[in-house]
C-alpha cells in the first residue's frame, strides 16, 4: 500500500480534513501549518490519489484523443501538441484510434464517458449524423472535434483553412502553366477534403485560360493515392499535374509515377496536402500546403480546458488555422 491522506495526516498531527486543505492551497489553513503538511508529504512521499479524488469531484483530470487513423503521421504531430497542452495543465491524455470505423469510433466514445474523461479531441470517421450528434451531446462532457465543421453545431471545432490551402495548391500548378490537372482525393463525406476540393475547383474554373480539371475519389490513404493516379494516367493521359488531398496520398501518387516509369516533376507535377516530415525528406522534396498540426492538437486541448472548468462561456468555439504553401522540387513550369 502507498503512503495515504490518512499517513501524511497522522504524521503531521492534524486532520484529515486539514491535510486535504493545505496540500490543495485550501481556505483555512495558516502558512505554517500549510508547510509544515506539505514538508511531511515530500518526506514520505506522498502521492494524491487521482481515483479517489475524482469519485469527490466528478473530474478525472484525463482528456481523451480519438483519432481514426494514428498510422497517418499526421495525427501523430496533432497527438504530440494535444499531449504537450494536457500535460502542461497537469492532465493525462488518452489516446484511442477508431481505424476509420464508426461503430468502433461510438463504442469508444461510450467507454470513455463510463471512464468520466473531462473532454474528448475527436477526429471523427465522417460526418456526424443527427442521432451521433444526439448522442454526443447527451454525454454531458466537453467534445472539440478535429477537422470537422457542424455549422454552428452543439460542439466546438478546430480545423485548419483547408478551403484556402486548396486554393493555394492549383493557384500553384496554374501560375506553373498546367492546364489539364488532377485532384486525387477521398469520400465525399469527409467535410475538410470536401474544403480542399472546392477551392481546388474553385481556383481553376475561374482560371483565364481554360483549364482540363478532374477529380477522382478513393482511399484516403497511401493506397488510395497510387490506385487513383493509375487510372488518372489511363484515362487522363494528358494530365501534367496531379494535386493529392493529403501528404500521404501524393507519396502514393509517386509511388505509381515510379512504377510508370515516370519522373517527377519532369513528366508528372505533384502537389500534396499536411507538409508532413516526410514530404521534405522523399526525392524530389514534395510541394505541399502546411497546416499547423501541432498547434491545432495545442488548440483543441485548450478549448477543452476551458469548457471542461465551467468557469467560463460555454459557448461553441470555431478556431479555423492558416495555412500556407511549401514550395519544393515536385512541381515544374511549363514550357
Amino acid at each position: 500500500m502507498g503512503v495515504t491522506i490518512k499517513d501524511v495526516a497522522r504524521e503531521s498531527g492534524v486532520n484529515i480534513s486539514t491535510v486535504s486543505r493545505a496540500l490543495n492551497n485550501g481556505y483555512g489553513v495558516n502558512q505554517q501549518t500549510r508547510e509544515h503538511v506539505l514538508a511531511v508529504a515530500v518526506r514520505l512521499n506522498y502521492r494524491p490519489n487521482r481515483v479517489a479524488r475524482g469519485l469527490v469531484t466528478g473530474r478525472s483530470h484525463s482528456l481523451a484523443l480519438l483519432l481514426s487513423d494514428i498510422r497517418n503521421p499526421f495525427f501523430a504531430e496533432v497527438a504530440r501538441g494535444a499531449e504537450d497542452a494536457a500535460l502542461a495543465a497537469d492532465f493525462d491524455l488518452i489516446l484511442c484510434n477508431s481505424d476509420l470505423d464508426a461503430g468502433k469510433q461510438m463504442q469508444y466514445v461510450s467507454s470513455l464517458a463510463e471512464k468520466r474523461v473531462d473532454g474528448i479531441l475527436m477526429n471523427s470517421v465522417a460526418a456526424l449524423n443527427r442521432a451521433q450528434r444526439e448522442q454526443l451531446a447527451g454525454l454531458g462532457i466537453p467534445i472539440v472535434l478535429l477537422n470537422r465543421s457542424v455549422g454552428g453545431g452543439p460542439f466546438s471545432t478546430v480545423c485548419a483553412d483547408n478551403e484556402t490551402g486548396g486554393a493555394l495548391a492549383a493557384q500553384h500548378l496554374l501560375d506553373l502553366g498546367h492546364r489539364a490537372i488532377a485532384h486525387i482525393t477521398g469520400p465525399r463525406q469527409h467535410g475538410n477534403l470536401s474544403d480542399r476540393e472546392r477551392g481546388f475547383l474553385r481556383t481553376v474554373r475561374a482560371a483565364k485560360n481554360r483549364v482540363h480539371a478532374v477529380v477522382l475519389r478513393g482511399d484516403f490513404n497511401f493506397t488510395g493515392g497510387a490506385e487513383l493516379t493509375a487510372k488518372v494516367l489511363d484515362r487522363y493521359p494528358k494530365v501534367t499535374a496531379i494535386f493529392a488531398a493529403n501528404d500521404v496520398m501524393a507519396f502514393g501518387a509517386a509511388r505509381t509515377a515510379l512504377e510508370r516509369g515516370l519522373k517527377i516533376p519532369d513528366d508528372l507535377s505533384l502537389v500534396g496536402f499536411d507538409n508532413l516530415e516526410f514530404s521534405s525528406i522523399i526525392y524530389p522534396p514534395l510541394t505541399t500546403i502546411h497546416q499547423p498540426k501541432y498547434e491545432m492538437g495545442q488548440a483543441a486541448v485548450e478549448i477543452l480546458l476551458r469548457l471542461a472548468r465551467g468557469t467560463e462561456s460555454q459557448t461553441p468555439e470555431e478556431r479555423r488555422l492558416g495555412v500556407k504553401l511549401i514550395e519544393r522540387q515536385s512541381c515544374r513550369k511549363m514550357a
